[in-house]
């Protein structure tokens, strides 16, 4: 009996000693949870201190996809294209890579943050652009140049071609007087001379007070307020709207214009944008993000009075770039609507209807019969105006300072694109716009032509009967 009791006392004791077992087991399994639980949330916070990623400056990209500009990770800006579109570009810092001037500095705000755009321009056709002008620039000595190419039926900016030549990863010199980085195409105003003629004579036409075989004496000087107006070429004394724009006369159109008041020739100049300075559509980022383009210097019509609505007739006393010029003549090739000129792929250009279809056509046609010489393009079909403008050197027109230029289509006929070319300053006996901006007019058609695949057309000989332009 004594033995039994000894045996159960035993079995107890043993369970005793399993129970504590399980309840010291699981305490220690509980405590462990409990500090497990307590510390995660510092390895959470540890991790998340660890340093994020740089963000890589935005590409510029070309329509075709092409990089225009790019960085690496190390902050180094590239340019896959070498010298082309640099000014269009622009540049940066060299440290941060901030923007500091062209579409670098417009797009800071965007290009900081790791956004990429891509822009209308054309390789191709911007380096064909670039090299005529190029060219071009160094035969006629001029201090810069610009040329310009839109796609008529569009409004998208195919070329901004700048000269001379910019390396933006060059050392840099006093940005004051080595101006080769500057986008002159947008950021330079100047005086457009006697491309406005076409202009003008398109106003005369829509208004219904003049047609191409209307006659005008034109003399060769005439008095305007107190003021000489001359011609430079020689011409018959009578002249139809046609040979006014043939010869150039300052003459023929200002006594044509004397048909509408000046406030219609405003007003057109208004519905063609020369009043605007933000001339590009705004990108659609909050807030909008534009591109700078040099404001346009136009009186106001409180303050045209005879001479000076005289002068505007053929391009004198008011400023705009040749970006508002191209976009201007473009309605010419347009049959008659003025699309606002665009930069960035996705972007709409506006449009409105500003001459009548027949009367842009009929301009055309002019601007075709009455080419320079040195525009033509044997078995092609090419039109156009062109230009020399005194420039104001210290408050006064100079009389060794001026502005070459050259306004056309490719073809003339059924435009696809219209194209501005500005040559500043040329020196030498050669300055006119017939001179040194029509040749270059001319090869950027002949290299358009070959890369569009179109031959000449034997029937399509140019004529050597027509006068010459030196205006």
């Amino acid at each position: 009996m004594n033995h039994l009791n000894t045996q159960q006392q035993a079995t107890l004791n043993r369970g005793w000693v399993v129970l504590l077992a399980l309840v010291a087991f699981v305490l220690g399994l509980g405590y462990g949870f409990y500090i497990l639980w307590h510390n995660a949330p510092s390895l959470s916070l540890r991790a998340s201190q660890v340093s994020e990623t740089p963000v890589v400056r935005g590409r510029l990209e070309a329509a075709d996809g092409t990089p225009l500009a790019l960085s690496t990770p190390e902050d180094a800006r590239l340019h896959p294209l070498g010298l082309s579109a640099t000014q269009l570009i622009g540049f940066g810092e060299r440290s941060s890579g901030k923007g500091l001037s062209g579409l670098e500095l417009d797009l800071e705000p965007l290009l900081a943050k790791g956004q990429s755009l891509r822009l209308t321009i054309d390789p191709q056709v911007q380096a064909i652009a670039e090299q005529a002008l190029w060219k071009g620039l160094e035969a006629a000595k001029a201090d810069w140049g610009t040329a310009v190419i839109m796609e008529s039926q569009t409004g998208r900016l195919l070329a901004v071609a700048n000269g001379p030549a910019f390396d933006p990863t060059a050392p840099r010199g006093d940005i004051r007087k080595d101006i080769a980085w500057r986008n002159h195409a947008f950021m330079y105003a100047l005086e457009p001379g006697s491309t406005i003629k076409a202009l003008t004579a398109a106003v005369l036409l829509e208004e219904n007070v003049a047609r191409l075989d209307t006659k005008v004496y034109a003399p060769m000087s005439r008095r305007v307020a107190g003021w000489t107006i001359n011609d430079v070429v020689r011409h018959p004394e009578t002249l139809t709207l046609s040979e006014v724009l043939k010869y150039s006369s300052n003459v023929g159109i200002t006594t044509l214009a004397e048909r509408i008041p000046p406030k219609t020739l405003f007003d057109f100049f208004k519905q063609l944008h020369f009043l605007d300075d933000q001339l590009l559509p705004p990108l659609s980022y909050q807030p909008p993000i534009a591109v700078q383009v040099a404001a346009p210097q136009v009186r106001p019509i409180q303050r045209w009075g005879p001479a000076e609505y005289a002068n505007a007739t053929f391009g004198q006393g008011f400023l705009i770039t040749p970006l508002h010029l191209t976009a201007a003549y473009n309605a010419l090739a347009a049959d008659g609507v003025y699309r606002q000129p665009i930069l960035f792929e996705g972007n709409t250009s506006q449009s409105k209807a500003v001459f009548r279809p027949q009367v842009a056509r009929a301009i055309r046609q002019a601007l075709t019969q009455g080419i320079t010489e040195n525009a033509k393009l044997r078995g092609y079909t090419l039109g156009g105006k062109t230009g020399t403008a005194q420039v104001v050197v210290n408050g006064r027109y100079s009389s060794s300072v001026y502005t070459a230029l050259f306004a056309g289509f490719i073809p003339s006929d059924t435009p696809r694109v219209t194209v501005v070319v500005t040559l500043y300053h040329p020196k030498g006996s050669r300055i006119h716009g017939s001179q040194v901006a029509a040749p270059i007019y001319r090869e950027i058609a002949a290299r358009l032509f070959a890369l569009w695949g179109i031959p000449p057309q034997p029937q399509l000989e140019p004529s050597s009967k027509t006068g010459k332009l030196v205006r």
